[in-house]
């Protein structure tokens, strides 16, 4: 249960529980983490505090967790054919080799960076930001962050459900027949796919955080077998003679004309993970300790990447001496195959696989970030619903066939996403040093630390707005400039992320410099979280290292 709804907010700067005296709180069992017990305090105010938000008591994932979460996100349709496409840039193999590790460890590096507020702290994103935005400004990202997810998460539905279609249609051959209606411009057996799918992702985000935890640590190495065994068939098919793991399409490139190239291609691997990146304090706040996360990162980011675009580039180029053609999507390959066990072995797989996507990529990340916006009335169910409903009224088939629809609304959206990036990163690391008052995130007391300007820290604000406009720029104007027939500057666009990360990180360290918003805490104050201290929180411990000495 939560504070009463009438309880008055209080200061925190005065006596708050700890783990060796009583203390005013409950102990929860939160519908998004079963098993996971929260506490709130009494100090807490209700309006920024729900038992889905509530700093964990016990963080109990370890590293073979974070990897299944990875293993996930990278076992999908979407990561199947961004692996394949790096290799038909027209670049030497191991020029792609290359551009794999150097992005996928710019994506573990920022992993780690976004990962450790939240895993000392035990709180979500969302409520991470309160410390950089203030306790209401946080909503800003948290909104953003959203809406993001929400397109996707339809979008990713809709591929899922492609898959299904062709299972119905080889199994059931009658189905044909609902292919000739449509509805809202999606045929009758799309709605069909698409509604399964729909329930069923609810059924599994529904259940809770403990439910997810345990399907993506089955779906990732299921997708792995499939991929193996769809390996081996495919090159026993072929003859290992006739496969080439050089998938280069057209002239080769010169030394100094695939740099760029390279660049273009170490910035797609980034960009493709920079949506969970993002909010991937939500997850990383189950950690056991920073060190289990690290580890987990390095698995399933790396080593995990790396072994899977292998696995996409030999059956990739089986396919060209099986088939006669290179299919890089799994789907087309699957189908190609026409028997009934590879359509159903293979359909289901890729469908799993990209419900485990789903959920930990944009099921998760509104669940959190809409509960923020509203905690008492919005939970984390309630929010993870509402993105899913918001998925099927944008109706996604419609507009991620158009190009046009894709680039000026998704593109601008995830344009932001660096600048949110470059601040967290600059408030938490170089003008926090590491240290959060973690109670005065749930404070809306004008004296908490977290409150700034009317819950708003001007600073951020300021620099979401300068760093977002040049971040938009650069992923929309390109493209606008080139089909007016102006100039062709569109490989701008690939780098908006950077852009707006550096210019997010250089902005408001700039701003706080010159008008400090954030304050610096003292390390050895009982009630802040200091990032620095070498400690690791242990299954049945409190999650937030206290003091300087470390102990929770």
């Amino acid at each position: 249960m939560t504070a009463p709804q009438d309880t008055p907010a209080v200061p925190t700067d005065g006596p708050v529980a700890t783990a060796d005296a009583p203390s005013p709180h409950d102990v929860l069992q939160p519908a998004g983490t079963p098993g996971d017990a929260v506490e709130i305090k009494a100090t807490y105010d209700p309006r920024l505090t729900n038992e889905d938000l509530a700093p964990l008591k016990k963080q109990t994932w370890s590293s073979y967790n974070i990897f299944a979460f990875w293993m996930s996100d990278v076992h999908s349709v979407g990561g199947y054919v961004t692996a394949g496409s790096l290799f038909a840039l027209g670049i030497a193999s191991w020029q792609v080799l290359v551009s794999l590790v150097v992005g996928i460890v710019i994506v573990q590096v920022f992993c780690n960076l976004v990962a450790k507020p939240s895993q000392r702290t035990g709180v979500p994103y969302p409520v991470i930001n309160r410390a950089v935005f203030g306790v209401l400004g946080a909503n800003i990202p948290a909104v953003i962050r959203g809406l993001i997810a929400v397109a996707w998460y339809g979008v990713q539905t809709y591929l899922a459900s492609a898959a299904l279609n062709i299972i119905f249609l080889k199994f059931v051959p009658s189905s044909a027949r609902l292919l000739e209606t449509s509805f809202l411009g999606l045929s009758t057996l799309g709605w069909i796919s698409f509604a399964i799918l729909w329930v069923a992702q609810a059924a599994v985000f529904w259940n809770g955080m403990e439910s997810i935890r345990k399907f993506i640590d089955w779906a990732g190495p299921a997708v792995y077998v499939v991929m193996i065994v769809l390996a081996i068939y495919l090159v026993s098919e072929a003859g290992w003679e006739n496969i080439s793991l050089n998938l280069s399409s057209g002239p080769p490139l010169t030394f100094a004309a695939s740099i760029p190239v390279m660049f273009s291609a170490i910035a797609l691997v980034v960009s493709y993970f920079s949506g969970p990146m993002l909010n991937f304090g939500d997850f990383s706040r189950y950690g056991r300790s920073f060190e289990a996360v690290k580890r987990g990162n390095f698995l399933g980011l790396p080593v995990n990447f790396l072994f899977f675009s292998l696995l996409t580039v030999v059956c990739a180029s089986a396919t060209v001496p099986v088939f006669g053609e290179l299919l890089t999507d799994p789907i087309e390959t699957v189908e190609a195959i026409d028997t009934e066990f590879a359509i159903l072995l293979g359909g289901l797989t890729f469908v799993i696989a990209t419900v485990g996507i789903n959920i930990v990529a944009n099921f998760i990340a509104p669940a959190f970030d809409f509960s923020n916006v509203a905690p008492q009335r919005i939970s984390w169910r309630t929010g993870g619903m509402i993105a899913a409903v918001g998925s099927v009224l944008l109706t996604p088939w419609n507009w991620y066939n158009n190009a046009e629809a894709i680039h000026y609304t998704l593109g601008v959206l995830g344009a932001l996403i660096g600048p949110l990036f470059g601040i967290l990163i600059a408030a938490y690391y170089v003008i926090g040093k590491q240290r959060i008052h973690v109670d005065d995130m749930f404070s809306m007391a004008p004296t908490g630390r977290y409150w700034y300007t009317r819950g708003y820290n001007r600073n951020a604000l300021a620099t979401v707005v300068g760093a977002g406009l040049v971040a938009i720029s650069t992923a929309v104007l390109p493209k606008l400039a080139a089909s007016l027939g102006l100039f062709d500057v569109t490989w701008i666009a690939s780098y908006s992320w950077f852009v707006g990360c550096g210019l997010g990180f250089a902005v408001f360290v700039f701003l706080e410099r010159r008008n400090p918003q954030i304050p610096v805490l003292d390390a050895s104050d009982p009630h802040v979280s200091d990032g620095t201290q070498d400690v690791s929180a242990v299954v049945g411990q409190h999650a937030r290292p206290t003091g300087s000495a470390g102990t929770p």
